[in-house]
């Protein structure tokens, strides 16, 4: 073993390291014996009607008393320190620091001698999961070749998820690592009979993950059935991930406190001891190996006992920020540096010179060791504080490549018959444990169950040759497929070249074919900033032929209850007909069978150079959550929870060659309908100068009002920088990485020109993914000027998302604006809050995307709009075949730069925290096209003018380095723009 000391050190921090080396050596035997004994199970679980110790009942999170529930659980088990305060819980003392004997049965060997003569095992999750292993070709194959000469050929690791949303990316570095994906299951999804059956009767698994997560080991419904996992199943390799390697801690009698400071979304430098985990890695000072934090408590040192070593350190003062890493040359394995961001380097590196920009590095805050890593001394048992599976973590997949040697190792040197076995039960099917076991229970709701479709295996391990996920919906969607009245579209299309700007653009275009009877009914996605490539094509289209159809959906009054996501469905056909319709199942599943009803020819299309085609357009509002993994909702949206129209004719303008498109859509076998006949002559009659005149003459000239009234904020400042404050003791208590506070602005209005509004708001404040909705019935338009794209699927499968986090105003003179660019750019927190979002959605693109597609071509670039910068990351992957285009919004929605992380937890805290709906705001707007693409934004920068009033919703991330009064004056900026353009035409 070998230590390296930091060459600041003082001779005390000398001598502490001399002696944990040398307890470190004192301790080798016994580190040693890992691999060399044999392995024996946990006790059989008990008999039938019987119920075993299983600590997991969660609480229930929905109350609306939520933040005081858990506030005063955490401070009941804060102990009376005042500097670090242990974190205890009562309930689990009897699992604390107890010897492992208790608990072994007599000779019970989990090695597949049961399975030995077997060539087929049953294996049965539930009364609702029955599968089976095939593994005859790999019973002929270890027949004819040595144990000795074979290793693993692939590891099967059980994934257990804390509700934490950064879990799929491990998932993804595991799928690749171990050559198959793991098992997920939720901390309260399984029994320990369960856990006991998969162990060791099944022989499922060769390995544990115990996932970060929100909170404390020391509350139960935290931890769930971690802790029992930790203490009994002794004789598996288990890694704990932050809030698992606090439950490792823990478990054996170490004590839980506040961090000195809560760290979230930066790195910091690891020392270690030269551990097999850490094998081949560098360690201390500048050698490289910098890591991202995630956590707001840790494993006080002091109080590990004997059997845990501490196996690797960090410096509280030490954090650097993620371009403070690019800055000192090392670069995350998990993303390529961008040249871009080696000029913008360059660029500032005379005021790191003359000191004049400074980050966190440089601080001079007291240095204090931090617990960065632990293994157990007789079990093979690990620990990490932070997270390897981050972007921006080095090292990091070697470490879980590092767990897997150790699993290799600890299996082949127990001689025994189960190698050969493993590989007989594991080969030649797919994960079968999976998703579908979280169906035998309305406890997963109908979110879950969708996000795991590809989340993971619906077998119990792939065909290497065919390996595939298992999608526990495919074979419904099948069955709906065939009980849908398919409907069989042809697609006709015209293109214009060079037309666009010859007729005044896309706003002429709009104003003359749309824009009469105040543009009602009316849709407009519109690529109003496209420079920099960030947007190419614009769609618009009105009320027309006989497929359009306009969608209304609004939650039941009882979606306040959990895991409820039921609503009511109005539809009215182009002939004013209405139908109604109650949706059990909610929203998305309706428009899931919606799309898979549609069958298309892939030529009809062959040659446009976008994917919509005709279909769905309109907003997903933010209580939609509820469908998505979300506990309930507070609060009820005063405008319908989503609404669409189906579009069958369709303009589409192509800003980079200039060119008009104009599309038709019909059943088959039906008469096609004149639309495109007249659309061609309007557009080929249109003059810039003559549309010009018609605007002056239907968009009256704005004017300002003498008595005007001012936007007033559902909050006022002191109660919004008190809510900030509040978010800062949740982060503080572990509950939340990040948490985006949000509140609403409102304005009584008289009559205004909404179309007018939105022109002016387009010309003031561009954006590439802006919008125009006019929904009449509904008295309800949108005015959108969103810089941010939430999702995007192309017809290629490929997902993009690119999430905004980081915004600061543009400057009055250039060089004010580029000194803002870079102080938004080199921000700490910033760079913080948008690592924290990245992380989240690569989490969310590894529910549906095959594993090892997800990465980061982009890593928080800064983007200049008319009257901020914004700093910009872009996460792309490939989404498996099985999942559907529903699905992977599901996967995915609300986006995570509206929530915080993680997900569901931040979202339950921010119910309990905001005061009212967020509505259409946090929601997203965009199309879902008939071909089963397609592109949403978020919905930020707009303006809901409905029923008299207009509302903006704004806010901002809150992360542990916030500053409350900072906090609302970024809230107040975001709101400017939309804000002033209502004032002006009020």
């Amino acid at each position: 073993m070998y230590l390296f000391i930091h060459s600041s050190s003082t001779h005390s921090e000398a001598k502490a390291q001399s002696a944990r080396v040398s307890s470190l050596h004192s301790l080798q035997t016994q580190h040693d014996l890992i691999f060399s004994f044999i392995r024996q199970p946990p006790p059989p679980p008990p008999p039938p009607g019987t119920t075993p110790h299983n600590p997991t009942n969660k609480t229930d999170r929905t109350s609306h008393h939520y933040k005081e529930a858990r506030r005063s659980k955490v401070n009941m088990a804060l102990c009376s320190s005042s500097t670090s305060p242990e974190l205890k819980c009562c309930c689990f003392d009897n699992l604390r620091g107890k010897n492992p004997s208790f608990n072994q049965p007599n000779q019970f060997l989990r090695i597949g001698d049961c399975y030995s003569n077997k060539g087929r095992v049953q294996v049965q999750a539930s009364s609702q999961l029955s599968g089976h292993l095939e593994g005859s070709f790999m019973e002929k194959k270890r027949l004819q070749e040595p144990l000795s000469h074979r290793k693993l050929e692939f590891v099967r690791t059980l994934l257990i998820d804390n509700y934490d949303s950064y879990t799929y990316n491990i998932y993804q570095e595991l799928s690749t690592i171990n050559g198959v994906p793991p098992v997920v299951v939720r901390n309260d999804e399984w029994t320990w009979r369960d856990i006991c059956r998969y162990l060791y009767e099944e022989n499922a698994f060769d390995n544990i993950v115990i996932s970060p997560g929100p909170g404390s080991p020391a509350c139960p419904e935290d931890i769930g059935i971690c802790l029992r996992v930790l203490l009994e199943c002794w004789d598996v390799p288990i890694l704990g991930v932050c809030l698992g390697h606090q439950a490792l801690g823990y478990v054996h009698g170490a004590d839980i406190v506040h961090a000195p400071e809560p760290v979230h979304g930066r790195l910091s430098e690891i020392e270690h001891n030269g551990d097999r985990l850490f094998h081949d890695i560098p360690s201390g000072q500048n050698s490289g190996f910098k890591v991202v934090r995630y956590h707001s408590l840790i494993i006080d040192a002091d109080s590990l006992p004997k059997e845990l070593i501490p196996i690797a350190w960090s410096n509280s003062a030490d954090g650097f920020s993620y371009l403070g890493t690019l800055q000192s040359g090392e670069i995350p394995d998990a993303y390529e540096s961008q040249s871009r961001q080696k000029i913008l380097l360059s660029d500032i590196s005379t005021q790191i010179k003359n000191g004049s920009y400074r980050h966190s590095i440089y601080s001079n805050r007291m240095r204090r060791e931090v617990l960065m890593g632990i293994m157990h001394s007789t079990r093979p048992h690990y620990g990490v504080q932070f997270h390897p599976e981050s972007i921006a973590t080095c090292y990091g997949s070697k470490i879980l490549r590092n767990f897997r040697e150790i699993t290799e190792d600890y299996w082949k040197r127990l001689r025994s018959p189960f190698v050969k076995e493993r590989n007989v039960h594991y080969t030649g099917a797919e994960s079968l444990l999976l998703r579908e076991i979280t169906r035998t229970s309305r406890s997963v709701n109908n979110s879950d169950e969708l996000g795991r479709e590809a989340l993971r295996p619906r077998q119990l391990f792939c065909d290497l040759g065919d390996r595939r996920f298992g999608i526990q919906h495919s074979r419904r969607f099948e069955i709906q497929r065939s009980s849908i009245g398919v409907k069989c579209l042809k697609l006709t299309w015209r293109k214009f070249d060079h037309l666009a700007s010859t007729v005044g653009g896309a706003r002429n275009i709009f104003c003359e074919l749309f824009g009469n009877n105040k543009a009602e009914n009316t849709f407009w996605l519109d690529s109003s900033s496209t420079e920099k490539g960030r947007a190419r094509f614009s769609f618009m289209g009105g009320k027309g032929g006989s497929l359009w159809k306009q969608v209304t959906f609004r939650l039941s009054d009882q979606s306040d209850v959990k895991f409820t996501s039921g609503g009511h469905l109005l539809i009215e056909d182009a002939e004013g007909s209405i139908e109604r319709a109650y949706l059990e199942e909610g929203f998305f599943d309706f428009l899931d069978k919606e799309l898979l009803s549609f069958h298309h020819e892939k030529k009809d299309y062959e040659g446009l150079p976008f994917d919509f085609y005709g279909g769905y357009i309109g907003y997903i509002g933010y209580n939609l959550k509820v469908e998505c993994g979300a506990a309930s909702n507070h609060h009820k949206s005063r405008t319908p929870d989503a609404c669409f129209f189906f579009a069958d004719n369709v303009v589409v303008i192509d800003h980079l060659y200039d060119d008009v498109y104009i599309l038709s859509l019909n059943e088959e076998n039906t008469p096609m309908s004149t639309w495109l006949d007249a659309t061609e002559q309007k557009l080929i009659g249109l003059r810039a100068s003559s549309t010009r005149q018609l605007e002056e003459q239907n968009l009256h000239a704005p004017t300002v009002s003498r008595n005007k009234s001012a936007f007033i904020s559902e909050v006022s400042r002191g109660d919004y920088v008190n809510n900030v404050e509040n978010c800062l003791k949740y982060i503080k208590d572990g509950e939340s990485y990040e948490l985006c506070l949000t509140t609403q602005l409102r304005k009584r209005i008289g009559e205004i020109d909404s179309l007018g509004l939105y022109l002016h708001l387009r010309e003031k404040n561009p954006a590439p993914y802006a919008a125009w909705l006019s929904f009449s019935k509904e008295d309800l338009c949108i005015c959108c000027s969103s810089p941010e794209r939430f999702l995007r699927l192309d017809k290629n499968d490929l997902l993009e998302a690119k999430p905004i986090k980081g915004t600061i105003a543009r400057g009055s003179t250039p060089e004010e604006d580029e000194q803002l660019k870079l102080q938004l750019q080199y921000s700490e927190k910033d760079q913080a809050e948008n690592l924290m979002i990245v992380d989240l959605l690569r989490n969310d693109l590894g529910r549906v995307c095959e594993p090892g597609s997800v990465h980061v071509p982009n890593l928080m670039n800064v983007e200049s709009y008319a009257t901020v910068h914004t700093m910009v990351s872009t996460i792309c992957g490939k989404k498996h075949s099985n999942v559907s285009a529903v699905n992977c919004v599901r996967a995915a929605f609300p986006g995570g730069s509206m929530t915080g992380a993680p997900k569901l937890r931040s979202m339950e805290i921010l119910e309990s925290i905001e005061s009212c709906s967020r509505g259409i705001y946090s929601g997203s707007i965009g199309y879902f096209s008939y071909n089963r693409t397609f592109d949403l934004n978020i919905v930020i920068r707009t303006v809901v003018i409905h029923e008299g009033e207009a509302s903006i919703g704004a806010g901002g991330a809150i992360v542990a380095l916030s500053n409350p009064e900072d906090e609302y004056e970024e809230m107040i900026l975001k709101s400017s723009a939309p804000a002033k353009a209502v004032m002006y035409f009020d």
